[in-house]
């Protein structure tokens, strides 16, 4: 099953610091909802385990995410996949581009593209992308306290 989400989002600081940011482990760690372990293994290079909760289903994911076509500090793209046993697996990447909005602050703009498979295809296409974009909104909300604080 094929989902797509976009959206954008203005954070309360420069795009040095927003990047700088979203190449942070420990930032990213504490801004991903349900995120246990977040590890950079080289400059471009991420393993995370992260449990959600889908419905009736829950998960701990396990994946790996590579950051390609870097643009410092305008912006990446994302791909990567999780493996979540029994509950399936997702794969994708994202889009994320970075541009400097009134007051010093900074827009960001993501587009993501991803495939769930397993038994997360059973809870249909509604319930995911429901799920998907509450966790989105939570991320940003914490991301966008963590740089207003940095």
């Amino acid at each position: 099953m094929a989902m797509t989400m976009n959206g954008e989002v203005t954070l309360p600081a420069s795009r040095e610091v927003v990047w700088a940011a979203l190449n942070d482990p420990e930032v990213l760690k504490a801004c991903i909802p349900g995120c246990e372990q977040l590890n950079k293994d080289d400059e471009t290079h991420f393993s995370a385990v992260v449990k959600v909760k889908l419905g009736p289903v829950k998960a701990s994911f396990k994946g790996k995410v590579e950051l390609v076509d870097l643009d410092p500090p305008n912006g990446y793209r994302i791909q990567g996949e999780g493996e979540g046993g029994i509950a399936g697996f997702a794969k994708g990447g994202a889009k994320v581009a970075l541009s400097d909005a009134e007051g010093g602050q900074t827009l960001l703009r993501y587009d993501v593209e991803a495939q769930v498979g397993g038994k997360l295809m059973q809870l249909g296409s509604r319930l995911i992308d429901s799920v998907s974009k509450k966790l989105a909104d939570e991320f940003f909300a914490n991301f966008a306290k963590a740089v207003s604080e940095g």
